[in-house]
């Protein structure tokens, strides 16, 4: 091939990428020379064949099957045209559209031989690393009511009506896959409420309300997982999923503990982070608020669900939330992953599979940065509380567009 690889990355005006290394408090008298700044983040892809990826022929490829086919028939209401960058154009996936809509329930060769026609595996890589971060999320279940009670408090907001969201995409190429929300003043766009602004009740009475629940900390990291149920005590279901986002930057809670000593390193997860906040109700409102993010919902109804960012239902165990800056949604992938294991000094379980990008997340940044969906239940919260794992991944392109990466450029 002409071109074995080909770099593709987001211009350096994107400062919330760059990250300064190293600094500490100078302990000699002589000055020191300024810490190197970290590269930001560059997808560079790397053709690939099927051999290459570890597990492909012993996947249950026909589970993620229904995934990919949602993601087909979201592409195909698009105009032909339309850019997905890496994956080329949506009139590049016309022909495995149309093919995947013709085949309802295929069998796990099946599925394996239509990849293997239609598409090409190629390796993502961040810059020269091929390693990166995999993380989980699921949909928790939490007690509620319509209205205030006795037990349940803590209200979920509807999205305002004042809240502007800006895709900053939209206006510079350099800036895709950055997203600003305020709200309009004297015609400028200034921040909207941060989250302690919100708690402290900045939107009461305004009519924005969902539900109630119970647990102030519960609807902390039901914001984290974007979307959930809430559980009324006639036992009806209310699925809540995300509708917007208060345009303040995401912090994760388990850096901001590990950094004041509240938890030990690594033994940050979901599950220690609400032993300690319901070890210590004191602090723990104003420990969330360091979290200056606040995300609101929408009432999906009945339907099937939760919905990722791509609008289609998601999939337990094949649906994947990536950096919509680096991929685009409908992708397929071949993850190569762990899962944590049962037991602590058991060895990790392999998690090989094909998955499709069909989400996105605040905390969900970079090239080889993943964040695999568990469903709901027990066993899903457990897995996405523990799963901090190292992978990496392939990412399937029609063939044709991985062709046109091998042309020498003109």
């Amino acid at each position: 091939m002409a071109l074995l690889r080909r770099l593709l990355s987001p211009a350096p005006l994107a400062l919330t990428i760059a990250t300064l290394a190293g600094i500490g408090l100078a302990l000699l008298a002589a000055p020191k020379p300024p810490p190197p700044t970290a590269a930001p983040p560059r997808l560079t892809l790397v053709p690939a064949a099927f051999a290459d990826l570890p597990g492909w022929s012993e996947d249950a490829a026909n589970e993620a099957w229904p995934a990919f086919r949602l993601s087909c028939e979201r592409q195909m209401r698009r105009k032909p045209e339309t850019s997905l960058g890496i994956a080329g154009t949506v009139a590049d996936w016309s022909a495995a559209c149309a093919e995947a809509a013709l085949l309802a329930d295929p069998d796990a060769d099946t599925v394996r031989r239509f990849l293997e026609d239609r598409f090409r595996p190629v390796a993502a890589l961040n810059g020269e690393t091929a390693e990166g971060l995999f993380t989980g999320y699921y949909e928790p279940e939490l007690d509620g009511a319509l209205t205030p009670d006795e037990t349940n408090r803590t209200p979920l907001y509807r999205r305002p009506g004042d809240l502007v969201q800006v895709d900053l995409g939209e206006f510079r190429d350099e800036l895709k896959g950055q997203r600003i929300a305020g709200r309009v003043v004297d015609g400028r766009l200034k921040p909207f409420e941060d989250r302690a602004g919100i708690v402290a009740g900045a939107l009461a009475g305004k009519g924005l309300e969902i539900a109630y629940v119970a647990s102030p900390v519960e609807a902390f990291f039901l914001e984290i997982q974007g979307s959930g149920r809430v559980r009324m005590a006639d036992g009806r279901i209310l699925r809540v999923g995300f509708d917007g986002q208060n345009g303040h930057p995401y912090v994760a809670l388990g850096k901001v503990m590990l950094a004041d000593g509240l938890l030990e390193r690594g033994k940050v997860t979901m599950q220690s982070i609400k032993a300690w906040l319901a070890a210590h109700p004191d602090q723990a409102a104003a420990l969330m608020n360091r979290n200056p993010s606040y995300v609101f919902f929408r009432d999906l109804g009945d339907g099937p669900g939760p919905l990722g960012a791509q609008g289609v239902a998601l999939t337990p165990g094949r649906s994947l939330a990536v950096d919509r800056k680096f991929l685009p949604l409908g992708l397929p992938v071949w993850l190569d992953a762990s899962l944590p294991p049962v037991e602590e000094g058991a060895p990790p379980v392999p998690f090989r599979r094909l998955m499709v990008a069909q989400d996105t997340g605040g905390a969900i940044r970079g090239p080889v940065r993943g964040d695999v969906f568990f469903g709901a239940g027990a066993e899903a919260e457990r897995l996405a509380g523990a799963m901090k794992q190292t992978g990496r991944w392939w990412l399937l392109l029609p063939a044709e567009v991985v062709a046109r990466m091998a042309e020498p450029a003109s």
